[in-house]
């Protein structure tokens, strides 16, 4: 059997997440990784027999390719996704989409007119508990949820600027914000807050320390957010869930739901990454594209968590309608130094 050839763009956490999961696989071989710290791309490469190379141009060049993995951080999206659709390359990209909506929406458009095989990094979407949720919910629809990112700074620099990150809502919350738009569908208009506490531990910290936001659905539905990076620890991740006489509490390791008989927590079986790459590799193959979050489906999640930071710094309410057909960026792009050896994710 022939095996589905992989190219990487970025070989940091995330794209070692992956390289775990996919060195499963009998039927993939990663052969090629790029990464603008080139003593990172070696090591990432000595571990398959790859190719390693500095950027991702000569790798799409010279390696024969059947699909890539982009691996960048939010300031970083663009050209890599660019490169890969005049290639006419299949490509699995990690959230969030980029700081520039109007870029993403051009990728998307772009992605569409190619016909091209895309996946995007939400990965809860693959938890066994949400596909029981959305169980529970097919007949009970929710009313109400209340979703928490509660957690520490993350240690990279970039993280800390928002016109390098996007902020916690973008980089990180975003999750829960799919999550719940996996669940109840569309969101017609946001409002969020936002405040900025100095850390002296923090030097150069930009981003949001805390967030609220509200959220409303085309089902009727509606929704609040909270984010705070103020802590050591990670204190809470999840989205509460309230429907007529259920309700559920979900993270990415388990299930709570409440029915008035207790509050039994069921962990979730099997690794959600794992299957979300196996949908990917499978359409790559010509199998049945069961892809749960395709580059437009992440779109739409990344339009709700763009409109969460827009409504913050302006302070008015962002109607959906009105962002799409207007989708200006909302956060100075970091400087072209950028995309040294901090740009991999």
């Amino acid at each position: 059997m022939s095996k589905t050839r992989l190219g990487f763009i970025g070989a940091g956490g995330i794209a070692h997440r992956h390289f775990g999961v996919l060195e499963q696989m009998h039927d993939v071989q990663i052969v090629a990784i790029a990464d603008p710290d080139e003593g990172r791309a070696r090591e990432a490469a000595h571990r398959f027999g790859a190719r390693a190379y500095p950027g991702h141009g000569p790798m799409l060049d010279e390696v024969d390719l059947d699909a890539v993995y982009i691996c960048v951080p939010p300031f970083a999206h663009g050209e890599a996704e660019r490169a890969c659709i005049a290639r006419n390359l299949p490509f699995f990209v990690e959230k969030p989409l980029s700081l520039d909506l109007k870029l993403a929406e051009e990728i998307a458009d772009e992605v569409e007119r190619a016909g091209l095989i895309t996946a995007v990094g939400y990965h809860w979407r693959y938890l066994d508990t949400v596909d029981e949720a959305r169980a529970r919910l097919a007949d009970n629809p929710a009313q109400l949820m209340t979703g928490f990112w509660l957690d520490q700074t993350p240690p990279p620099q970039w993280w800390w600027r928002e016109d390098s990150s996007g902020g916690q809502i973008v980089e990180q919350a975003t999750h829960v914000i799919d999550l719940a738009r996996f669940l109840s569908g569309d969101v017609t208009e946001v409002f969020g807050l936002a405040s900025h506490r100095p850390r002296q531990d923090f030097e150069g910290l930009t981003v949001p320390t805390a967030t609220t936001a509200t959220l409303r659905f085309a089902s009727g539905t509606i929704a609040s957010l909270a984010a705070t990076c103020l802590l050591r620890w990670n204190h809470r991740v999840g989205l509460h869930v309230f429907a007529d006489t259920l309700a559920m509490e979900i993270t990415d390791h388990d299930i709570m739901i409440d029915v008035g008989q207790g509050r039994p927590v069921r962990h979730a079986e099997g690794d959600p990454v794992w299957r979300e790459d196996r949908d990917f590799i499978e359409a790559v193959q010509g199998r049945e594209n069961r892809i749960r979050c395709p580059y437009s489906e992440a779109l739409e999640t990344h339009r709700v968590a763009l409109a969460v930071s827009k409504s913050a710094a302006s302070g008015e309410l962002v109607k959906m309608e009105v962002l799409r057909a207007n989708p200006q960026p909302f956060f100075r792009q970091a400087a072209a130094a950028d995309s040294g050896p901090a740009a991999s994710a």
